[in-house]
């Protein structure tokens, strides 16, 4: 995407630069080593840390936030810099809970992000369904978040969140055209459910892809805890095998800053 500089930090957490914005997602800059709960008998420990620590990240001018009651998505650190975040976007829920600057949306609705000196960016959230059918109540609200700004060529950018593969994800390629997505990946699973997923297996977003068809991949949050049972080898190994090409467009930014492809 033109005019575009994506940074991994780590996990689901990525910088965006775009349109003179400088725009955060799902903030998480605690140290590897700690385990956390996820409520109903469910935990995860922390195996490796951000490549960027929140002072060398620079001002941010907005946090995407697709759930802050996981601490994968939202931790010490993470909910530490939302305080100086003019802008926080997130689940309706989230937002109640936060309080402060946070925009609470529902899946479809629109928000922008406007300023002086800067484009205009349109923020809709996508659904997102954390986990198998019934799981809601259990694994609370996600959303995902499209972007647009004037000057686009060929689509949106699109951040999915953690989700599996349903009918509210589906309709994304039907609403909107993207150019690049950041695919939330891992196929988080935990001992007590079995083999019941809760994020994108790599079949999974081969399918997604595959109904989507954008120009450029980029897998986010697929390392660094316990409760992910796939990581890059068995992406790669789906995408590979995928049709059209489209393991041509999976691109893994190195995890230090770093220009998207």
């Amino acid at each position: 995407m033109k005019d575009v500089r994506v940074t991994h930090i780590g996990g689901p957490t990525a910088l965006i630069e775009v349109a003179g914005w400088r725009i955060l997602t799902d903030p998480t800059f605690d140290p590897p080593g700690r385990r956390y709960s996820f409520g109903w008998g469910t935990s995860s420990r922390k195996q490796t840390g951000p490549a960027l620590d929140p002072n060398e990240v620079g001002p941010i001018d907005a946090v995407l936030l697709s759930h802050e009651h996981h601490a994968d998505n939202l931790d010490d650190r993470g909910r530490a810099l939302l305080a100086g975040a003019p802008v926080v976007v997130t689940t309706r829920a989230g937002a109640r809970r936060l309080g402060g600057t946070a925009r609470g949306l529902r899946p479809w609705d629109d928000t922008v992000l406007d300023g002086p000196e800067r484009r205009r960016i349109t923020v809709t959230a996508t659904p997102c369904r954390h986990g198998p059918p019934l799981s809601r109540p259990i694994a609370g609200p996600v959303i995902g978040f499209a972007l647009q700004w004037g000057g686009q060529e060929h689509g949106v950018l699109w951040i999915t969140g953690d989700t599996v593969l349903f009918p509210g994800v589906r309709e994304v390629p039907r609403r909107l055209t993207v150019d690049t997505v950041l695919l939330h990946l891992g196929a988080v699973r935990f001992p007590i459910t079995g083999r019941l997923h809760y994020s994108l297996t790599a079949a999974e977003a081969v399918q997604l892809c595959t109904l989507v068809q954008p120009r450029t991949i980029i897998p986010v949050h697929y390392e660094g805890w316990t409760h992910f049972s796939q990581g890059r080898e068995a992406v790669e190994r789906a995408f590979a095998a995928a049709p059209d090409g489209l393991g041509e467009r999976l691109h893994w930014l190195p995890l230090r800053p770093a220009q998207s492809p």
